[in-house]
């Protein structure tokens, strides 16, 4: 099978899961996840989207979110953006079933509420305690504040490939630099690697303006004045402007000004003199403002995130790492570490790399340390076992939601000692901060395993490599240690250390076939 059918495969047994293409009303996706509106969450059918070879987990949130892992997403995406368009145009190779909870109920026989195979306990019910969390957190996070960081997070998203992608070039670019290799080819890797970041402010202002409902050609022309060489010239209440200064903040607030002007334009402007007079009053309103008052003030809230994290991790860095470690999946949950997205673009933006990340990315080390005490702790539940087998790749490479919602959050106490793994693993890399040793990422996004090429920091490669390698081995190591010896109650290990297989017998062929119910 090609790699185009093998992904126009996946994308085919995804979609009469979610309710079929009449049920899709918007598809997206970022680095690992698939992100579908659906019309009738309804229809969903949780297990066996999990079932899914290629499914490394399901998240509900404001969209569905299927994990299907960096790479293959965006592959899969177009495949399945293609299907949901034929099954509009009445194709019905793409129309979902209309019965999807009960055809999900009949795939999985003998399952009852909160019981697992065949009635067995242990399984179904760790299952719907993921869910109930799940949805729990959705209500929770529904409140004005916690949808406006999200829109404000649905802004970077898309520029997370090219973060990405312009992090590498950078990191390689610096290794071949400092070991004197191909100088005539280094001043165009620098240039490749830095001409988006010279200009991220326009994309900010750009996806702004489309995110926050206007025209995102005009969100882009008013960032676009803040990186623009010319506002050097500028002598503004007695002080002058220097190219980029806000930085992907006063994109943010120039864009989001934009908007505002715009909408005005359009409720009072006769339709006959819209096209002319909305676009021009909305870049010279917001543009003047731009220059006359955000660019200052977003330039000193930025410096001031710089200097703050500069100082936390030199002067408190054990201490904040441990604290930032530890507390990073509480603040998933919610919803409030959307937040931390501008800062990380502000960091990159002025340093070159994100110092915040790296420490972060411990949580995930906890997790991972976790989910593997939890399987040795319980070795008769095969269910939970497997669920572990199956996510662990994943939570190597920094993908932790089918640990957090199919292993610890639902086991209540393993999330807990998760959270403190993840907290030894921040202070290890807060630590060697406050040493004058600087760990980095050069993009935001990746964790774990997959954050290794985006390394940078304030001293050599191998040394920044190593520091941040100590950092997830000592996530693991406690995550594991916290979770085997304190993870567990009695009541814990006497409800959930259970057979979860059916009993079998042996058929007329000799074929080992589940007892009948």
């Amino acid at each position: 099978m090609s790699t185009d059918d093998k992904n126009r495969a996946i994308a085919a047994a995804i979609l009469p899961l979610v309710g079929g293409a009449r049920n899709i009303g918007s598809v997206a996706h970022c680095m690992t996840r698939l992100r579908l509106g659906l019309r009738d969450r309804s229809l969903v059918r949780h297990e066996a989207l999990k079932a899914l070879p290629s499914v490394w987990g399901v998240v509900e949130d404001d969209t569905c979110q299927i994990v299907l892992g960096p790479g293959t997403v965006a592959r899969v995406a177009p495949e399945f953006e293609a299907l949901v368009a034929a099954g509009a145009s009445g194709s019905p190779a793409v129309e979902g079933p209309a019965d999807g909870p009960e055809r999900e109920a009949k795939d999985s026989p003998g399952r009852e509420a909160g019981r697992g195979p065949a009635g067995l306990p242990g399984t179904g019910d760790l299952a719907a305690r993921g869910a109930a969390l799940r949805a729990a957190r959705r209500r929770r996070n529904a409140t004005p504040v916690k949808l406006f960081l999200r829109r404000i997070a649905n802004v970077f998203v898309p520029l997370i490939p090219a973060l990405i992608g312009c992090g590498v070039i950078a990191g390689l670019n610096g290794l071949l630099v400092n070991l004197g290799l191909l100088p005539s080819v280094t001043p165009a890797l620098a240039a490749v690697a830095s001409g988006f970041m010279a200009l991220i402010a326009v994309f900010v202002g750009y996806l702004t303006a489309g995110e926050f409902g206007g025209t995102p050609i005009l969100g882009g022309a008013v960032a676009a004045i803040i990186v623009f060489p010319g506002v050097a010239k500028i002598d503004a209440f007695g002080r002058t402007l220097s190219p980029g200064q806000g930085g992907v903040l006063g994109a943010l607030g120039a864009a989001l000004l934009a908007v505002y002007v715009e909408k005005a334009c359009r409720r009072r402007v006769p339709e006959a003199l819209d096209v002319l007079v909305t676009p021009t009053l909305t870049v010279l309103v917001s543009g003047l403002v731009t220059v006359f008052g955000l660019m200052f003030v977003a330039g000193a809230v930025s410096a001031a995130i710089g200097d703050f994290a500069d100082w936390l991790l030199t002067h408190a860095g054990a201490g904040a790492g441990f604290v930032l470690g530890g507390l990073f999946l509480p603040l998933v949950m919610l919803g409030l570490h959307q937040a931390l997205i501008p800062i990380h673009a502000t960091l990159i933006e002025q340093q070159g790399y994100t110092v915040l990340l790296p420490v972060l990315a411990m949580a995930g080390a906890g997790q991972v340390g976790a989910a593997m005490a939890v399987y040795l702790r319980l070795p008769r539940n095969g269910s939970i076992r497997r669920t572990i087998r199956s996510a662990l790749p994943a939570g190597f490479l920094g993908v932790g939601e089918p640990l957090i919602y199919g292993v610890s959050l639902p086991l209540g106490r393993p999330f807990v000692t998760a959270c403190v793994g993840g907290a030894f693993g921040g202070g290890f890399v807060g630590l060697f901060s406050m040493l004058g040793d600087k760990v980095g990422s050069t993009a935001i996004g990746p964790s774990g395993w997959a954050l290794f090429p985006l390394l940078d920091g304030n001293k050599g490669f191998g040394e920044t490599l190593a520091i941040y390698t100590g950092g997830l081995l000592v996530g693991y190591l406690a995550g594991f240690v916290a979770t085997y010896f304190w993870g567990f109650g009695s009541a814990l290990l006497e409800e959930f250390d259970v057979d979860t297989e059916p009993p079998t017998v042996t058929s007329e062929s000799g074929e080992r076939v589940p007892t009948p119910a």
